[in-house]
């Protein structure tokens, strides 16, 4: 991957290291890294370990894929030194890391927005309601909603076919959450994956295909889908159906299907091992052009400087998860102090 010089990054490297003096990464850093987790998140910190490995080749980086839940069941175990996450950590999730005496600091990395996505060949279905997207994923209509023309009766008679993220997914939590009303509520008869290029091959080989995930693989393989408009009933987040794009997701409009990702990392592992914390100094610093390379949005500035500024100051705890976070910015968020 091409190495980024960009004056944004300069400026916010600059700005990281005069409210926070930190001394030269020794080149001779060396160890390995550990990270699992999120599909989603994943080609996000694939990319910033392969730009960090440039100036310390000798840290070795593993990046898993093992969906949301199942990285965060390793983190809590110890074996895993950062957890990738496409939504924040459950409680049940905690409770292993509070088993297990493992403290964590939760970083927001990036903004996205989930891509619902038939295929091209299907001419008939350009957008979705909420609404409709609920009558075809909800727990109930499965074995029931079983064709097109049940969702509208001017489309065709066909079976509609469903692929999504696995259970372990945090993709699934979110999806279920925002579309059903409760996160994990939905039909079993789809086809899941926690590999999100699974779901791209059963979209692009199905005329009667339905599925969802991360707007990035989307954008990796448009010749391959067609993306849908979503319709959240709310006159006043625009007229009609809204697609995510970098201007939807970030003026909130694309509703109820953007959120922000977030990489856990382990306190223990960072204050005594030189190699994780730089790592994450790194990633707090690099991010935002490599989060757009990649194909997601970048948080604003001050919301990496934040987030960096909690790890810092070693504050633990999420301030994402829960009822009172509902409503506020991820700056907002950023600056409540350990609760």
């Amino acid at each position: 991957m091409k190495r980024f010089i960009l004056l944004h990054v300069c400026f916010l490297a600059a700005a990281f290291c005069i409210s926070a003096p930190v001394k030269p990464a020794s080149a001779e850093l060396e160890g390995l890294i550990k990270v699992d987790g999120s599909s989603t998140v994943y080609p996000i910190t694939e990319a910033v370990a392969e730009e960090f490995q440039i100036p310390h080749p000798k840290v070795k980086i593993t990046v898993g894929i093992s969906g949301t839940g199942g990285g965060f069941k390793k983190f809590g175990r110890g074996e895993v030194d950062i957890s990738d996450a496409s939504r924040p950590i459950k409680p049940k999730e905690a409770e292993l890391c509070k088993e297990n005496k493992i403290e964590y600091i939760e970083l927001p990395v990036a903004f996205d927005g989930l891509a619902v996505m038939v295929n091209p060949k299907n001419t008939w279905c350009d957008s979705l309601t909420v609404e409709e997207l609920k009558k075809i994923w909800e727990p109930e209509a499965e074995g029931k909603i079983m064709k097109w023309s049940q969702i509208r009766p001017e489309w065709p008679d066909k079976e509609i076919r469903l692929f999504g993220p696995g259970v372990d997914s945090g993709t699934f939590d979110y999806f279920t959450e925002a579309i059903c009303g409760k996160s994990g509520a939905s039909r079993g008869d789809f086809t899941p994956s926690e590999d999100d290029n699974v779901l791209v091959q059963g979209i692009a080989t199905d005329e009667g295909a339905l599925g969802y995930f991360g707007v990035a693989y989307y954008d990796a393989n448009q010749d391959k889908l067609k993306l849908l408009g979503i319709d959240d009933g709310n006159p006043s987040n625009g007229n009609g159906p809204i697609k995510p794009t970098l201007e939807t997701v970030l003026n909130d409009t694309y509703k109820p299907l953007a959120r922000p990702i977030f990489i856990y990392a382990n306190k223990e592992a960072a204050a005594k091992r030189p190699e994780v914390a730089e790592f994450i100094r790194y990633y707090m610093i690099n991010s935002a052009p490599l989060v757009k390379e990649v194909g997601y949005i970048p948080l604003p500035e001050r919301a990496y400087f934040l987030a960096y500024d909690r790890f810092k100051r070693g504050i633990t705890g999420s301030v994402f998860g829960g009822e009172d976070s509902k409503g506020k910015t991820v700056e907002q968020l950023l600056s409540k102090e350990e609760h």
